[in-house]
């Protein structure tokens, strides 16, 4: 089985996503650079299991120590559509206590996974959650969510309302491993 063969359409290659991410890294650099004490540099919390490649590209562009964790928040099953709603299945490991929190995602799509996360960080002291997400699709969003304290938002794309799969992105626990970010053949999912 090829997996290439069931791609409709690349729409982000390996080129464009490395220079993405590199540039995210750069911003998030200079946002948190201020920060003067080695507790005050983010922890990194990669939503397990899409954001795996996204962040350990990332965080190895980022110039400035970090620590690195993961969590689980699951909402979709095998299927193509949020349940709406998430659980928090894998918890973190390192303490967030005052702590300023960058949660990588893969993509936001309903922002119910988001919303949940963000709150649950902040019942365990996160003093900001900033969220960067490799990709953003709006058309999808059912929920609004907020930030916490001076968090900001990095968004790598703008993703159209497409079942999109690679770089992390599953459909099935399939084709994560395809290097560039590719819309999926509709009849393969129906």
């Amino acid at each position: 089985m090829a997996l290439d063969d069931d791609i409709e359409r690349v729409l982000w290659t390996d080129e464009q996503i490395s220079k993405r991410v590199t540039e995210l890294a750069g911003q998030i650099t200079r946002d948190f650079a201020g920060e003067s004490l080695t507790e005050s540099y983010p922890v990194v919390v990669g939503v397990a299991t899409g954001a795996f490649l996204f962040l350990a590209d990332l965080v190895r562009k980022i110039k400035l120590p970090v620590t690195v964790d993961f969590i689980r928040a699951e909402s979709y099953g095998s299927g193509t559509v949020s349940n709406g709603a998430p659980r928090i299945s894998f918890d973190l490991k390192v303490g967030i206590q005052g702590k300023h929190v960058i949660l990588v995602e893969d993509i936001v799509d309903t922002g119910n996974t988001l919303s949940c996360l963000i709150a649950y960080l902040e019942s365990r002291g996160a003093s900001s959650v900033s969220v960067c997400t490799l990709l953003d699709k709006p058309a999808r969003r059912k929920v609004n969510f907020e930030l916490l304290g001076t968090g900001k938002f990095y968004c790598g794309f703008e993703c159209p309302d497409y079942f999109v799969v690679g770089y992390g992105l599953d459909f099935a626990e399939l084709y994560r491993n395809l290097p560039y970010v590719g819309i999926l053949k509709p009849e393969i999912y129906s």
